[in-house]
């Protein structure tokens, strides 16, 4: 039985005691004069309750099914209660001074970091974000999702202009001569490549197969080794000359033929009319195609193996990395003070722009409610309190109708 229900009962037995007390007390009344202080309260106590039940029903229904005006308040009342409930909490939660307020006494980003260093709650983020991953693989194994992403890929790459694109990248790459940098670093690998024994002895032996002539004199090898050894010499030197001078005819000859490729790769059509025949057979491949098929499948098959696994490595990564953030911020006060002024300069934006927003969603989720279902939900849900001004109202009643008979008996005696 819903507690609510309970109560009901007790008021109406309460009602009924009043009536079956006050039939008593009219029946005794000749034979005592207490008997009409008992049937003052008993009177007094009926009203109180049929009173407070009128009111009560009248709040959800219509009582005895009578269309009483002002009654079955609150479905009459249904959509306005909504706007007056939307008002209500925009007005006194969401204003732009109380969220303001309300930020400014919060450290948002120290209890987001204390909260991510504890390990427990690192590991329950990555659990959350492990279960969102392993959802997400699940769709993308869905040979219709496959296909919708496959052909999102194969259209974006169509659009995609190689050579230019790779033209633009060059040229960034070469503003204020970073490439030296990777030519420096070229030089240096060849240096070291150079000076390693074994490339060396490589060397030296295509170059004693070349002189098949001293062979014969056993002299093959010598002159190899000779002429390695001023190889290695001559590339050294060079390489030195390079570093040393940073306009070095072999550097200028490099800037030119970069210069040359970027402007190629940028305004040759031919080179572009190429590329893209290129790019086209290659997107059209069902050998590309099978490929590519093949990776993504393996891909998502080790990535839900691993989410289905306790120890997955994935979410210990992501439980490592939370927790890291929650340690980082922990300490960098620099950064958690950016935050909190971040969000308490976002927040005026953010309630100006979805303040109404809220305020439309309650007023429209008010109005979609079924009248009979929401009065259902309500009363059942504070239909007990209320059973108890039926109650109060049965028993005060009572002692107020008994209080105005007292007076009533000591004013008629005293006149």
């Amino acid at each position: 039985m819903h507690p609510a229900a309970g109560m009901k009962r007790v008021a109406l037995a309460l009602l009924l005691g009043a009536a079956l007390l006050y039939l008593l007390a009219t029946w005794q009344r000749p034979h005592h004069a207490a008997w009409g202080y008992v049937a003052a309260f008993a009177e007094a106590a009926m009203v109180g309750a049929i009173a407070d039940w009128f009111a009560v029903v009248a709040l959800f229904r219509h009582p005895l099914g009578l269309p009483v005006p002002h009654t079955a308040i609150i479905p009459a009342n249904k959509d306005r209660i909504g706007a007056n409930l939307a008002d209500f909490l925009l007005q006194h939660f969401l204003s732009q001074e109380q969220v303001l307020a309300r930020l400014q006494g919060l450290d948002v980003a120290g209890r987001v970091a204390d909260w991510l260093a504890r390990p427990a709650n690192a590991e329950r983020v990555a659990a959350r974000l492990a279960e969102v991953a392993r959802w997400g693989v699940g769709a993308l194994h869905d040979e219709r999702v496959r296909q919708f992403v496959a052909g999102l890929a194969q259209a974006g790459l169509a659009r995609v202009d190689v050579t230019r694109l790779s033209g633009r990248v060059l040229e960034a790459m070469t503003h204020e001569r970073r490439h030296q940098e990777l030519l420096d670093g070229v030089l240096v690998q060849i240096a070291r490549l150079m000076g390693d024994e074994g490339v060396q002895e490589s060397i030296t032996e295509a170059i004693a197969r070349e002189v098949k002539a001293l062979k014969v004199v056993g002299l093959d090898q010598v002159a190899a080794r000779l002429a390695t050894r001023k190889v290695v010499i001559i590339v050294a030197r060079t390489i030195i000359d390079m570093a040393d001078d940073p306009a070095h005819v072999l550097r200028q000859r490099f800037d030119e033929l970069v210069a040359q490729y970027v402007e190629r790769l940028q305004h040759d059509e031919a080179l572009h009319a190429r590329a893209e025949r290129a790019k086209a057979e290659l997107l059209a491949s069902p050998a590309v195609g099978e490929y590519v098929n093949q990776l993504w499948s393996e891909l998502l098959a080790w990535l839900q193996e691993d989410l289905a696994r306790p120890d997955s490595s994935l979410r210990q990564r992501i439980a490592e990395a939370a927790q890291g953030l929650g340690e980082r911020l922990r300490t960098d006060a620099e950064i958690r003070g950016w935050i909190n002024a971040e969000l308490q300069a976002a927040a005026p934006r953010l309630v100006a722009r979805y303040r109404e927003d809220v305020r439309d969603y309650i007023v429209e989720r008010v109005r979609a409610w079924d009248a009979a279902e929401m009065t259902g939900e309500l009363e059942r849900h504070i239909g007990r309190d209320l059973q108890f001004i039926r109650i109060n109202g049965t028993l005060v009643g009572g002692l107020v109708g008994l209080a105005i008979h007292t007076a009533t008996e000591l004013l008629r005696r005293l006149g």
